[in-house]
């Protein structure tokens, strides 16, 4: 057996220890989804949601018989996709688990408008793409994540 040291990357989360506890974080990762979704150079965002913001699904439109340019998009796996990564990155990011929760909810016929509430939680994550959570060493069971 060989002792290949202390821990610095497990799953695509790195681990840093200091004297105040342990920080896991996906830096890398985000890095990687701004990068994929080609929002390198857009402007990020203080919040991952726009206060108010209503997002409906194609149902409730055709329920209520609202009209609006708000069409399904033609490829859904695209959206899929960046929620799939969404949920990934909520391990070390409990800050998004909301507007992730809320745009899973439409998953199976997202529109455009969904897509682009997507890209503000990118433009969020931009904002501190190596934001984490702190496990302290000082014996205290609190999490702090921000």
């Amino acid at each position: 057996m060989k002792d290949l040291g202390s821990l610095k990357y497990f799953l695509g989360i790195e681990i840093s220890r200091s004297d105040t506890g342990i920080v896991l974080n996906q830096r890398k990762y985000a890095l990687e989804l701004i990068k994929d979704v080609d929002l390198k150079g857009a402007k990020s965002t203080v919040t991952p949601l726009e206060q108010n913001q209503k997002l409906t699904t194609v149902e409730f439109d055709e329920t209520l018989q609202l009209k609006n340019d708000d069409e399904v998009l033609v490829d859904v796996t695209i959206y899929q996709r960046l929620i799939e990564r969404f949920l990934y990155l909520t391990n070390t990011r409990p800050d998004i688990i909301y507007g992730v929760q809320h745009l899973s909810q439409f998953m199976h016929k997202p529109k455009k408008s969904h897509y682009a509430t997507a890209l503000r939680i990118v433009r969020y994550i931009k904002s501190n793409p190596g934001q984490g959570i702190l496990l302290p060493s000082d014996g205290d069971p609190i999490l702090i994540a921000y």
